[in-house]
Order: C-alpha cells, then sequence, then structure tokens
C-alpha cells in the first residue's frame, strides 16, 4: 500500500487491517502483570467476582493491539500513525482469551492546519473487531498527516 498524504484523504474513506491477532489468556495476563494489575485481569479466579465473570482483557491492552492491527492496515499515512488526542475511545465489549482481532478505520473529517500548512488533521474511527464482528473497541482519534503539497499565498505565483 502507498503512503497517504493529507490530499488522498476523504470523509467516507475506508480502510481494512490486513492482519487479525489472537488474544491468549497468557497474553491478558502477561500485559495485566505489568501495566493494569488488577484482579479480573489476572486470573479466572481473581475474575470470577467481578463485572466480567472470567477472565478480560484490560481495555489498554486492546489499546495496545489496536494500534499494532492499525499500524498493520491498509491506512498508511505518510510519516506513520501519528495522535493528537482522541475525541472518543469505547470498549463496549471485553476482550477474552481466544478473541480474534481485526481492525477497520474510516476518515471522518480532513483539515489542514491553519498554523502549519504543511501538516494536517484527519478525524479517523477506528473499530476493533472480534471473530464475531462485535466492536471490542471504537475510537474516533485525531491523527496529524503531513501535506504533500503547501498551499501558495494568495497573490503569489505558482512555479
Amino acid at each position: 500500500m502507498p503512503t497517504l498524504f493529507l490530499e488522498d484523504l476523504t470523509p467516507g474513506q475506508s480502510f481494512s487491517g490486513t492482519t487479525t491477532i489472537q488474544i491468549t489468556a497468557e497474553d491478558i495476563q502477561r500485559f495485566a502483570a505489568e501495566f493494569d494489575p488488577q484482579p479480573f485481569h489476572l486470573s479466572s479466579a481473581g475474575a470470577a467476582d467481578s463485572v466480567f465473570g472470567t477472565l478480560a482483557a484490560s481495555g489498554w491492552h486492546t489499546a495496545a493491539v489496536t494500534m499494532r492491527l492499525l499500524v498493520d492496515s491498509e491506512f498508511r499515512p505518510s510519516g506513520g500513525v501519528v495522535g493528537a488526542g482522541f475525541d472518543d475511545l469505547q470498549w463496549p465489549l471485553p476482550v477474552r482469551p481466544g478473541d480474534e482481532l481485526r481492525v477497520t478505520s474510516e476518515v471522518l473529517e480532513v483539515r489542514r492546519s491553519r498554523s502549519n500548512p504543511l501538516i494536517g488533521i484527519a478525524k479517523v474511527r477506528t473499530v476493533t473487531l472480534n471473530q464475531n464482528d462485535q466492536p471490542v473497541q471504537v475510537s474516533v482519534g485525531n491523527l496529524v498527516i503531513p501535506a504533500r503539497d503547501t498551499p501558495k499565498e494568495p497573490g503569489t505565483q505558482s512555479d
């Protein structure tokens, strides 16, 4: 896939993931032990009396996997996937051992920066789906995208 510049993006454009990642109980426990050591992420026994009932991945684990899947997807912004923040981040369903995750992305808005015409912002909805096509993470992020062309100042001639 070619890299995409600001001028290549339009609202409504969709991109699919090209890979999937299967999540294991060991993956969930390893991530949790280092970054989110709550009982419902560390063991089935610890999750038994929680709102999850069984072992569930940390939302931050899901976010990290989503980032990997996004980098491996058809969506290839020039300069990489550089975030400027999120407007929305949801985890509608927990990720469980055995879930196989993939991503889809849709461009919602594209605008050139007023303060720096060499870049722009693309608002992108990324949905992480499990093997049953159920969303396990939905985010709306603002990504910094380099522009291919610098707009000419009014009244100047182009070469």
